[in-house]
């Protein structure tokens, strides 16, 4: 349903709304390559470095965690009752 507010005939309602909603489009896809163009425009090998950083940082954290809570059965009953004591 087409709703136009005393802009002339629904025809020209109809355009102008056809009109508006490319004009948004096309800002909106504009603003966003921006964007890109700017992330894009770092060199290449220190977004290489940053990416490794951050994958070696979640792998050594995965370690931690997994060594944390790699528990046994028996380890698991011994903290639910420690903690249960408590």
């Amino acid at each position: 349903m087409i709703i136009g507010f005393g802009f002339g005939s629904p025809f020209t309602a109809f355009l102008m709304l056809i009109i508006t909603g490319f004009i948004s489009y096309f800002l909106v896809k504009f603003i966003r390559s921006l964007n890109r163009k700017s992330f894009y425009l770092e060199d290449k090998e220190v977004t290489k470095e940053k990416r490794r950083e951050y994958y070696y940082d979640q792998r050594r954290k995965a370690k931690e965690l997994m060594d944390k809570y790699d528990l046994t059965n028996e380890e698991i009953e011994r903290i639910i009752e420690e903690e249960l004591k408590e």
